[in-house]
């Protein structure tokens, strides 16, 4: 317990440091007091008269009584936000007093180090980030991405991702909000596989026919990977911009049914056909060859992609297409062999896209399958395999000397 007459000897000492000791009791005093009111009103001049001390130690020492608390004055809090840097961001990062008024207000003025105490606080609203991020700071931008807890209107997300999807860090922190629209991830992905094709060290390892490829089937897997998720929520404004957009297609459409993404294919077809969802899972699930003929004729497939798909989804009712890599093999084989053998190895060309797309899936889904046995395999066997060596062992003859 300090008596006045000592808080009054702190107060007016020459000594900046026991100036900033009384400062700094008075701030505390200020915000524990529970006696008469005019007490009170005395601790708050008291602070208001520390405000004008010529040392920046002493204001620093009521600003830091002060800065966590939300009981704190705010004409005092005010007045240090207009003090000495160093106390500024202080308060800038910390007095939860300052609301999105205030600081709104400031960002449009401040420089880096001041906006980047603001982005450092422990709440930060919509409204607020959208105003820093509008200053165009890279680094600011790129930590308020990263902080999961700062929520960010889809619609910059969006914007971002267009002006900004180049870049690899920006990229990956766009990809980690779970803000981000479908159609804006998948933009993403599209840049990330962009980038992918110009890495010195991805053109060198694969040729440039093969990269091709595998860029496209993975894109493929991306698109109907983020459909699956959407329809999970019963989203249908993805497939939506896919139709209008004409990115879906006969390719697509197999895609999702060989990677095991009935529901994305489920709303595909839907809304090509303008058939209730759940009318098109049941036809999906239990509906005839014909029935299944006819649905996909609405959807304005031709005759031959129509019986082949409609095979595809019959195949798929008895196999695990979206974990079984041997299942989706077996399935894309025997659709491969049922087209060769029904046209006689001359594939019409309304089917050339789907069978170019069946050959290719076979050499992946072969190669994946390989590998499930071969693990499969290895952990089963009870011993080790024995070669027998029947030529005897030729020893190299080396030249002398």
């Amino acid at each position: 317990m300090v008596a006045y007459q000592e808080f009054v000897s702190l107060s007016q000492s020459l000594d900046s440091e026991e100036r900033g000791s009384a400062a700094h009791l008075s701030a505390l005093a200020y915000l524990n007091h529970v006696g008469p009111a005019d007490e009170h009103a005395a601790l708050y001049a008291a602070l208001i008269g520390f405000l004008d001390d010529p040392s920046v130690k002493v204001r620093a020492a009521l600003a830091y009584g002060l800065l966590h608390s939300s009981d704190a004055p705010r004409p005092v809090m005010l007045a240090l936000l207009q003090d000495s840097a160093v106390i500024a961001r202080a308060v800038l990062q910390y007095s939860p007093v300052l609301i999105d008024a205030d600081l709104i207000g400031l960002v449009k003025t401040l420089d880096a180090a001041m906006l980047l105490s603001i982005g450092q606080r422990s709440r930060i609203s919509t409204r607020l980030a959208a105003a820093l991020i509008a200053r165009q700071d890279h680094h600011l931008t790129l930590r308020l991405l990263r902080r999961p807890d700062v929520a960010i209107g889809a619609a910059l997300l969006t914007s971002l991702a267009q002006a900004h999807g180049d870049d690899a860090g920006m990229r990956g922190a766009l990809l980690a909000r779970h803000e981000l629209t479908a159609s804006t991830r998948l933009l993403l992905v599209h840049k990330v596989s962009d980038a992918l094709r110009q890495t010195r060290i991805v053109k060198g390892a694969l040729s440039q026919d093969r990269l091709g490829r595998v860029l496209r089937d993975s894109g493929d897997t991306a698109l109907s990977a983020i459909g699956e998720r959407e329809a999970g929520k019963a989203n249908p404004d993805y497939v939506s911009e896919l139709v209008l957009s004409d990115r879906l297609n006969t390719r697509v459409l197999l895609h999702a049914v060989v990677t095991g993404h009935v529901m994305f294919f489920a709303d595909c077809l839907a809304e090509l056909a303008q058939a209730p969802r759940s009318k098109v899972f049941a036809l999906l699930e239990s509906g005839s060859r014909s029935a299944l003929n006819a649905l996909l004729a609405r959807c304005g497939l031709g005759e031959g992609v129509r019986n082949l798909v409609a095979r595809l989804v019959m195949h798929a009712r008895a196999s695990d297409l979206a974990d079984d890599a041997g299942a989706r093999h077996y399935v894309v084989t025997a659709l491969t062999e049922e087209l060769i053998a029904e046209h006689e190895g001359v594939i019409p060309e309304e089917l050339e896209e789907a069978f170019a797309y069946l050959s290719e899936q076979n050499i992946v889904l072969a190669r994946k399958a390989a590998r499930g046995v071969v693990s499969a395999f290895a952990v089963e066997a009870k011993s080790p395999m024995a070669v027998a060596l029947d030529a005897p062992e030729q020893r190299l003859a080396l030249p002398a000397a």
